[in-house]
């Protein structure tokens, strides 16, 4: 492409393009997220999320791929489905320089170990509820993050992901719970969760004990639609128990 006649591209003052990466999973009924040791300053030392500087050459999305590879050792996770999150763009938010930061967010079940890499120090899935404060704005991100992953299970069929190939609906409810950080109703859920065309089948004659008194519980699979209609919305969005 031809530079426009009288454009002057250093009339502007430069400054660096990053991405971040909030990756959560579920390990032993806890909500983790993915985060590396930085190695280097600034934030020597502290946990942040995964990430870099966007090189020249580079979309978005292939740096944000490329970071978490070299920093966690994690290149694929089956597919990784990222979703663009928001722009961070407020002055002063890293120390070095100017930075506008893309920021990224996935939700993945069973992902293997992290291995650190690159200038991270160490990379570690840890309890959702423990991982703050972290380095840069990266609080904020992740914050923001978990209100997109809550927002994901209210619209889609991703709890189903987190469970057995068969399931109780107790064990779908406990994604939703663990997630979205609150004890839902359960008969209102199980109510909702049938009423969904397509959310789970039934596994004919199959059940299983729940460690309780009660009759075994019946078994369920993932259904063939990928989107609620209508939305399972979390009881803050609803103003009553799900």
């Amino acid at each position: 492409m031809t530079m426009p006649t009288g454009y002057d591209k250093y009339a502007f003052e430069p400054f660096a393009v990053t991405v971040d990466l909030a990756v959560f999973t579920l390990r032993a009924g806890a909500l983790h997220v993915l985060l590396v040791e930085r190695g280097q300053e600034p934030y020597a030392g502290h946990w942040a999320l995964p990430g870099g500087f966007v090189l020249p050459t580079e979309s978005a999305e292939t740096a944000a791929r490329r970071e978490l590879a070299e920093e966690t050792g994690l290149s694929d996770v089956g597919g990784l489905h990222l979703e663009q999150l928001r722009t961070y763009s407020e002055p002063g938010r890293d120390p070095r320089m100017r930075v506008v930061s893309v920021a990224f967010t996935a939700l993945v079940p069973d992902p293997p170990e992290p291995h650190a890499g690159s200038d991270a120090a160490q990379a570690r899935w840890l309890p959702y509820d423990t991982a703050k404060p972290l380095a840069f704005d990266h609080d904020r991100i992740l914050a923001d993050a978990h209100d997109r992953v809550g927002a994901r299970l209210e619209y889609t069929c991703l709890a189903t992901a987190f469970c057995p190939p068969e399931f109780t609906l107790g064990e779908l409810q406990r994604v939703y719970e663990t997630v979205w950080g609150t004890a839902l109703d359960r008969p209102n859920f199980r109510r909702k969760v049938l009423a969904t065309p397509g959310f789970v089948e039934p596994v004919p004659g199959a059940a299983r004990l729940t460690g309780g008194r009660g009759k075994p519980a019946a078994l369920y699979r993932a259904g063939a639609v990928t989107t609620l209609h209508p939305p399972l919305l979390r009881p803050s969005r609803e103003g009553r128990p799900a």
